[in-house]
């Protein structure tokens, strides 16, 4: 991390400014597959090369041993069950509502959900709201994402059965990451994550005969089908959540899910860029007010607080 700055929050920022950016991406893919790829090889092969790419790293990192250990650990199959739900989740709100309005849905639970249950949840973190500044600037950041969100696309009706689909999407996001982040005080991130996106790409290869497409849609030949997949699992599903647990590690369990806001802001970007999908007035505008919030929460909180992130563990 040799462009890092020196300073725990300031490099905290950038991996995570960095990390949502790698996730929203995935909605652009998301997009860019949909028409020509059934959905469950959007569910397993992601997994599958995102696991691929974090097991290389655990081993080249010097975890070989301790990646093998925690295949034997009852909690690692419980953050896989929330990471598989989560991944089904967005999935079956993609066909119930849309593949854009599905997007913008997990995008409310990654912006509001997780900060504030990890806030209220875990006693030890609530010291970081007693800064008004950091308050505000959550209050700002929460405004400016929820703007971005809103301008970006009217949500569809969701109907029946959808409704419980919808919580789903944040609740396993935040416990995901919540559970995981407290497994890498005792091992190395590297190999915890690893785990959990090998086996989700496992339990879901076994269920993809009850996901649209089954077994047969597993079967894709487009060179450049297989190309974007790839892509995918590498920078959503490794590179997105190794930069954000290098954020947790220097700062702790806050600053980072706060800084999130920057998923729908990047999303509606490429969504520009890539897609030419028109920026309305208010996305535009919500745009200057995460990032202003972002600011004021780093400059809030609380000083004299330590790190309440999991720990570098040993190698």
């Amino acid at each position: 991390m040799l462009f890092l700055p020196r300073t725990a929050k300031s490099a905290a920022a950038v991996l995570s400014i960095v990390a949502a950016f790698a996730w929203a991406s995935y909605y652009i893919f998301v997009l860019a597959l949909t028409p020509g790829v059934a959905p469950s090889a959007l569910l397993v092969y992601p997994f599958l090369y995102g696991g691929v790419a974090y097991s290389a790293w655990a081993v080249l990192s010097g975890h070989g041993r301790a990646f093998v250990q925690v295949w034997w650990e009852p909690a690692a199959y419980l953050r896989t069950a929330l990471l598989v739900g989560m991944q089904l989740s967005v999935l079956s709100a993609t066909y119930l509502t849309g593949a854009v309005d599905a997007s913008l849905l997990s995008l409310i639970g990654d912006v509001v959900a997780t900060p504030l249950l990890v806030a209220f949840l875990l006693g030890a973190h609530q010291a970081h709201l007693r800064s008004p500044l950091f308050a505000l600037g959550l209050l700002l950041s929460l405004a400016g994402g929820t703007m971005a969100i809103v301008g970006g696309q009217n949500l569809a009706v969701v109907r029946d059965w959808g409704w419980l689909v919808v919580p789903a999407v944040p609740l396993t996001v935040a416990f995901y990451f919540l559970l995981t982040a407290r497994a890498n005080e005792r091992a190395p991130p590297s190999a915890v994550v690893a785990q959990s996106m090998l086996a989700s790409a496992l339990v879901t290869a076994a269920l993809a005969f009850a996901v649209p497409g089954g077994y047969a849609g597993l079967g894709v030949v487009a060179p450049g089908a297989v190309l974007l997949l790839v892509v995918t699992g590498v920078s959503s599903f490794f590179i997105a959540p190794a930069l954000y647990f290098l954020a947790l590690e220097r700062v702790g369990l806050v600053i980072p899910p706060m800084l999130m806001t920057g998923i729908p802001v990047f999303t509606l970007l490429l969504g520009a860029l890539v897609l030419r999908i028109d920026l309305p007035l208010i996305a535009v505008l919500g745009i200057p007010v995460a990032v202003a919030g972002a600011l004021l929460t780093l400059r809030g909180e609380a000083p004299d607080e330590p790190p309440d992130g999991p720990a570098t563990p040993a190698p």
